[in-house]
């Protein structure tokens, strides 16, 4: 994640110059990937084609241990598992873009 390097607010999702003090200068820094889930909800319709196959899904607010909060998955357990303030850690999903390229998409698993 971007890290400014004036004030030390970690910027996320990614930007050129920091919201809190317009920096444009940073690091990357890595996380523990620890975090905890806020809220979520689960999507019994695809609103999407391209999330037709993954219909039930979830979508989490998670917090992460470092402040930043992120919307993703939680992955590896049934969507009536998912819980308000259950700990979560970070997995790495590979996919393939349109184009060919391969991304890595942060999902979040169960942590314990």
């Amino acid at each position: 994640m971007q890290r400014c390097a004036a004030c030390g607010h970690l910027r996320y999702p990614i930007s050129p110059i920091c919201p809190r003090c317009l920096s444009p200068d940073f690091a990357w820094t890595p996380l523990s990937g620890r975090g905890t889930v806020l809220s979520f909800v689960i999507f019994e319709h695809a609103y999407n084609p391209a999330w037709a196959s993954r219909v039930p899904y979830n979508v989490a607010l998670v917090q992460l241990a470092e402040g930043p909060r992120m919307f993703s998955n939680v992955v590896g357990i049934p969507n009536e598992q998912v819980r308000v303030g259950m700990p979560v850690r970070v997995s790495f999903e590979p996919v393939q873009t349109a184009g060919g390229s391969e991304l890595a998409i942060p999902r979040f698993a169960p942590a314990g």
